[in-house]
């Protein structure tokens, strides 16, 4: 069996690293100069697998600043980069649903 490290990524459109930074669980994702910003819009987007798993090993090279990279779909309409699926929408958005306390 092979570790999903090892797998070969399959592409089908835009995608993006993403994580979780250490410090406060904040979503992040990898920019162009290897930075990482809570900021979709500043992710570097590829549609290269190549690309994508050498962004991907580099993200997980260290896992002081993130944890859990992954590679995630985004969508590109009018030059914006948008959450390509339900997962990553609920990630850059927040709970579907009223957390108790919340807004009360």
């Amino acid at each position: 069996m092979t570790a999903p490290q090892q797998q070969k990524l399959r592409i089908k459109g835009p995608v993006v690293i993403t994580g979780n930074r250490l410090g406060d669980g904040a979503v992040v994702y990898r920019t162009q100069d290897r930075r990482w910003s809570t900021k979709l819009g500043e992710a570097f987007v590829t549609t290269e697998a190549e690309s994508a798993t050498a962004l991907l090993k580099d993200a997980n090279a260290s896992d002081i600043e993130t944890v859990g990279a992954y590679v995630a779909p985004v969508l590109l309409e009018a030059g914006k980069i948008r959450p390509g699926n339900l997962r990553e929408r609920i990630r850059q958005q927040g709970p579907t649903f009223a957390l108790p306390g919340a807004g009360a």
